[in-house]
């Protein structure tokens, strides 16, 4: 009884992080049932998550920039410009994809720091410069599609990039032995993870929950991987977009909560002026937030553009509003200083999952925009509640 009472406890102590779980959960539930089990199909869900990755991409970074209090409102179009220009330099220019990756990516950087200093150094506030932004790579790309309008890619290396699966090795009763591993390799890290940061915790005397309610955790997440894993298997396995994306949470999820420079984000997000005032350089880190979301653009646009194997002139449309939507899903604050990478990622699928769910059953274009407008809502209403409440 005191377990179940602790977890109430905690829950409601953490709504902000557990609530997105909870609602990712309910929507999963509701979509099995409605659809007698097709939303959960092997298929179903490898094809939801390719599909959210470009999104899930940019949410990552626009969940650091709104920590920060800024926004970015050009990332959808400069996604699409700079994968336009990826399938320009692979079909036209015959460069190898080996080097047209990290060429973009750079190209990418190069965008978010010219952002950064518009921001941090002219003082443009950042909806003005990256609206301006915006339109211009709206403009950069109608530029270089005008003459065909879609640019058709045949490079199978960078298509598979958004199309393909890692390679099974070996099949054991029809799942991908090597999705398995990648898999047990992810809940291992996980726990490792979760055990290193509660020892470091009661190292440091800081409050943590109870052993039987830290286990139960650890067993529910890890049975959550091991499911979605074992669901993967049995299609195609993993593919090259989820890797990516894992490989990103992983990095960004270490930078922002095991580093100095982690810290000094938030710090930043929490307060500038006390920031700046306690030795931080501020200018730095807006450098580095709008750099590192240029980089992630570009990724996106990689990501879509190979998915689609084409760039076309419509690429990049209302992605930035998917990212902003999945942030703030995820547990972003409107008013900075709060919002984890891991969440960004839940506010991806949740917001890829509605979509889904509802192409099953059918619903109209006009209804699904309506209501993932008002999930939106909801998240915004969320947050300024429970900051009330704090």
């Amino acid at each position: 009884m005191n377990v179940i009472q602790e977890a109430r406890t905690l829950i409601h102590e953490n709504i902000r992080d557990y609530g997105m779980y909870i609602a990712l959960f309910v929507i999963i539930l509701t979509f099995t049932f409605m659809t007698d089990g097709l939303f959960m199909s092997s298929r179903n869900i490898s094809n939801l998550l390719d599909s959210a990755g470009y999104i899930a991409v940019l949410a990552v970074g626009m969940t650091l920039v709104i920590v920060i209090r800024h926004i970015d409102l050009s990332v959808g179009y400069a996604a699409g410009f700079l994968g336009a220009i990826a399938a320009i330099l692979l079909t036209q220019a015959g460069v190898s994809v080996w080097v047209t990756i990290p060429v973009i990516l750079l190209l990418g950087v190069a965008v978010g720091l010219f952002n950064g200093v518009l921001i941090a150094s002219i003082g443009i506030p950042s909806f003005v410069a990256t609206l301006a932004g915006m339109l211009i790579f709206r403009g950069a790309l109608l530029q270089v599609t005008e003459k065909t309008g879609t640019i058709i890619i045949q490079d199978d290396t960078f298509n598979a990039i958004g199309n393909g699966y890692i390679p099974s090795l070996v099949e054991v009763n029809g799942l991908h032995l090597l999705s398995l591993l990648v898999g047990l390799v992810g809940i291992l890290l996980y726990i490792y993870s979760e055990i290193t940061t509660r020892k470091n915790k009661v190292k440091y005397d800081f409050e943590v929950v109870s052993k039987p309610i830290f286990a139960l955790k650890l067993f529910f997440v890890s049975a959550i991987i091991g499911y979605i894993t074992w669901i993967l298997a049995g299609y195609n396995g993993f593919s090259w977009t989820v890797i990516i994306i894992l490989l990103v949470v992983v990095v960004y999820h270490f930078l922002t909560t095991k580093t100095v420079l982690g810290r000094h984000i938030y710090a930043v997000g929490s307060n500038p002026e006390a920031a700046h005032l306690s030795g931080i350089n501020v200018k730095k880190i807006t450098y580095i937030v709008f750099g590192s979301m240029g980089m992630l653009a570009a990724l996106s646009g990689i990501l879509f553009t190979a998915r689609l194997q084409s760039a076309t002139t419509t690429a990049g449309t209302l992605f930035e509003l998917d990212a902003i939507a999945a942030a703030y899903v995820g547990g972003v604050s409107s008013a900075g200083g709060v919002g984890k990478v891991t969440g960004a990622i839940i506010g991806a699928v949740v917001m890829a999952s509605l979509s889904n769910g509802m192409n099953l059953l059918g619903v109209g274009i006009s209804y699904q925009y309506m209501i993932r407008g008002g999930v939106l809502a909801g998240a915004v209403i969320f947050d300024v509640m429970t900051r009330k409440k704090r």
